[in-house]
């Protein structure tokens, strides 16, 4: 009864991977090299995100009130960073557009430095990276496929049913590992580099596979969220964190055949500091961290205050502020680690995906398994073409007489 399970598990494995192989490989090839994506960018493109310091800084509200004028746009946010030498981020929008720009501010001359409207090389290449990765480059096809689906849709779906089959591969990997292996624990966890080219295959296949067992499954479980709407849901609904659309309000039938006037003036926008703004969220959150603001862009709006701790061990999951710009008072926190545990790991699926969840140490960790995930489709190709030619052969060889 066992041998035949295992039989049936052998066959899932072995067809799974073979099914998805090729498109695992781009995938986690593509991975491999987005985990440290912001690294790759700080890097190469360093001028927009790091300067020398030169004497006072400037205030915010003077960097503001100057960017504005200069570019005839209202700042609807700023990220202001931890760590020193790093430049000002401002995002400005014009009067009836909808997306914004972001400029690189150096906060000790006030010189803008860059801005986002123009892609760099490195962002560039880092695109098509991300594009192959979450949509096979089928996002860069401008001829439409399918006629029931947009060709980022098909690259979408194509991914998730490959992540699925990953997914399932890993599984039924656990399964057919531990009976073979759980007597002879240490010859599993080894490879024997004195055998043939195919014993080292076989050993490097179930060995990598073995210790990135834990990272490849965060991976695999967490990749369909981007790729199926009922799973996304699930995952929400799983973790305690889905929040329902909102419904759009319905014009009743005099409103829309007689729009009201508004008789009283309306009240102007009230005039933020966002030196103060700071200040605040500093005294809220007292640690080392990263602060992004969102100002609202009408008179009701909040502002929007998140801070993430920085770090070699910094785990992800911000802190969260919600401001009344009238008076700066605080309306609503929401401490990332006094979240219940099932909402926090909800919340976390983008950085359980990409490794960031505890930092440079988890991300190590990931770009080492996202390696070793690329590699798994090759070696296990090769452990079942070398099965198959050493049945021919037997098959091939006549019976003794």
């Amino acid at each position: 009864m066992w041998k035949s399970i295992c039989q049936f598990l052998n066959d899932i494995h072995l067809y799974a991977g073979l099914t998805c192989g090729l498109i695992v490989i781009a995938v986690c090839m593509t991975g491999t090299i987005y985990v440290y994506n912001t690294e790759i960018l700080e890097f190469f493109d360093s001028e927009r995100y790091f300067v020398e310091k030169e004497g006072k800084v400037i205030p915010l509200d003077e960097l503001k009130s100057t960017l504005e004028t200069q570019y005839s746009s209202q700042v609807v946010g700023f990220q202001v960073f931890g760590q020193e030498g790093r430049t000002l981020q401002f995002s400005l929008k014009k009067p009836g557009e909808e997306n914004s720009i972001t400029y690189f501010v150096n906060p000790s001359s006030g010189e803008v430095v860059a801005d986002n409207a123009q892609k760099t090389t490195t962002e560039t290449f880092m695109g098509y990276l991300f594009s192959t990765h979450r949509w096979l480059l089928l996002d860069k096809v401008e001829t439409p496929i399918l006629d029931s689906m947009s060709n980022q849709d098909l690259g979408r779906l194509i991914n998730g049913i490959a992540t699925s089959l990953f997914l399932l591969g890993v599984l039924t990997g656990i399964f057919l590992w531990l009976p073979k292996k759980a007597k002879n624990w240490k010859q599993g966890l080894t490879v024997k580099w004195s055998g043939n080219w195919k014993r080292i295959n076989h050993d490097l296949h179930n060995t990598l596979a073995f210790y990135s067992l834990i990272s490849l499954f965060i991976m695999a479980v967490t990749g369909p969220f981007w790729s199926f709407g009922w799973y996304k849901t699930g995952w929400q609904k799983t973790w305690d964190t889905y929040q329902a659309p909102k419904e759009e309000p319905k014009a009743n039938s005099a409103q829309e055949t007689e729009p009201i006037q508004d008789s009283l003036p309306q009240p102007a926008d009230p005039v933020v500091s966002l030196d103060e703004l700071l200040a605040l969220a500093n005294q809220q959150l007292p640690y080392e961290g990263n602060v992004r603001f969102t100002l609202p862009e009408d008179a009701d709006g909040d502002i929007g205050v998140s801070k993430s701790r920085i770090g070699f061990f910094a785990r992800a999951g911000a802190d969260q502020l919600k401001v009344i710009p009238a008076t700066l008072e605080v309306k609503e926190t929401i401490l990332f680690g006094e979240l219940p545990v099932r909402q926090q790991i909800g919340k976390s699926v983008k950085a359980l995906h990409t490794g960031e969840i505890f930092g440079q140490l988890t991300k190590f960790l990931w770009f080492i398994a996202c390696a070793v995930a690329t590699s798994l489709p090759i070696t296990g190709t090769l452990i079942w073409w070398n099965k198959r030619s050493k049945k021919g052969k037997k098959k091939s060889t006549p019976d003794a007489d």
